[in-house]
């Protein structure tokens, strides 16, 4: 059984919201009733353990819904954002090439302890490449969704200090939260890193900070899933690339992608007799996943603000030239 000692720290750790020292105190007695051949009651309480870390909240006001943070884990608050989706792919209108390199990245979790047993590492490091509005925020929502995790979204403008060391500290205690909190851990805009190296005047201190970015996801071996987003590639080290599991690279839809996406966002309303979708297509190409996607919901609001039956042609035309010229 656990020592009059072990006890004491148990309640000390307690009273001053100490997570690390209290777990791991809990992880001393699991492991001592272990080498006592106590090992049902030790992985019932491994158990316990594991559950109460996931449990153990991370402060978030969500709706109606709040969680605390613990007293050593709220600078974290002031560097991240946290959303719960619940979309899937399904919900969204892929390249093929994409779809596959997403689909593996989810076979590879759904299948994380297996692969682990074998010695083997899951991709959950990964480098999403492209314009705004190609789908690399939705995509890191939408796995999210699939593994039934949150998303942190690393605040950079937070991260990033005029004091290079607090920004080192405050990027420690964001990969330290990736062991403590399985997530996915989205850093959008990654290239600001890369940006103000150029708009600083000591260069060899934002270096450091790219360096410490590097160390750290080097070293990282917890179970969340990092995704850095960019829409300047050409602005990243290239030191970077290979510490990443899979970089995708994402480009504006085709015809097809087009005509699938309108479908999909206008599903449930009703279309006037023999809208061309080929042709309206046409008239979106150049613009993103988002344009269209907005396009489309202009159109409904239309038609329901309106008091209209279906959706014309002119409307979601107008919308999409209405997008072209704002682009």
């Amino acid at each position: 059984m656990a020592s009059a000692e072990q006890i004491k720290q148990l309640i000390k750790s307690f009273g001053s919201s100490d997570d690390s020292r209290f777990y791991a105190t809990a992880m001393q007695i699991a492991a001592k009733e272990a080498k006592s051949g106590h090992t049902l009651f030790a992985r019932e309480l491994k158990e316990l353990i594991d559950k109460a870390k996931k449990d153990r909240s991370l402060s978030i006001m969500d709706k109606d819904k709040v969680i605390h943070l613990s007293k050593s884990k709220r600078e974290l608050e002031e560097l991240i954002e946290i959303s719960h989706p619940s979309i899937k792919f399904i919900d969204m209108i892929l390249d093929p090439m994409i779809k596959e390199s997403l689909q593996r990245i989810l076979s590879e979790q759904r299948k994380y302890d297996q692969l682990i047993k074998h010695g083997l590492t899951p991709r959950r490091k990964l480098l999403l490449e492209g314009q705004p509005g190609c789908g690399k925020t939705m995509t890191a929502q939408a796995l999210a969704g699939e593994l039934g995790l949150s998303v942190f979204i690393v605040r950079l403008d937070g991260l990033i200090s005029k004091f290079m060391g607090e920004t080192i500290s405050k990027l420690r205690i964001v990969f330290e939260a990736m062991k403590e909190y399985r997530a996915v851990y989205l850093f959008d805009e990654f290239d600001s890193i890369g940006s103000h190296r150029s708009q600083h005047n000591d260069v060899g201190e934002i270096r450091r900070v790219l360096n410490s970015f590097l160390i750290n996801i080097e070293k990282d071996n917890s179970s969340s899933i990092i995704i850095a987003a960019t829409n300047m590639p050409e602005a990243l080290d290239k030191a970077l690339y290979r510490r990443f599991d899979d970089i995708i690279k994402y480009s504006q839809p085709s015809q097809n992608e087009i005509i699938s996406l309108i479908k999909h966002h206008l599903k449930g309303f009703k279309l006037a007799n023999e809208m061309p979708i080929k042709e309206i297509a046409v008239l979106a190409q150049g613009l993103n996943y988002a344009d269209i996607v907005r396009a489309c919901d202009e159109s409904k609001k239309e038609m329901i603000i309106g008091g209209k039956q279906v959706i014309s042609e002119s409307s979601i035309s107008k919308f999409l030239q209405s997008r072209k010229r704002t682009t």
